[in-house]
């Protein structure tokens, strides 16, 4: 057997089965690296999460206020 026959099937081998699931991995572990948040994107993210708490806290104030001074004032913002 000569050098390039020896060569030639671990080559073939390496082409047909290893590289391509080599690939594959390699792309969908750089896939996953992308589709997390950074740093700055999650504080971001919480800043808002808190700024919708604070917001929600004040609609129910003004919920209950009106409520309590403007009685049936859910049926008529129904209405409109």
């Amino acid at each position: 057997m000569d050098v390039l026959t020896v060569l030639f099937v671990p080559v073939v081998l390496f082409v047909l089965f290893v590289a391509p699931v080599w690939l594959v991995l390699h792309y969908r572990s750089k896939r996953q690296a992308g589709a997390s948040l950074s740093a700055e994107e999650r504080r971001e993210l919480e800043e808002l999460a808190e700024q919708a708490e604070r917001m929600l806290d004040r609609i129910e104030t003004l919920e209950s206020i009106l409520d309590v001074e403007a009685p049936g004032w859910r049926e008529r913002a129904r209405r409109l």
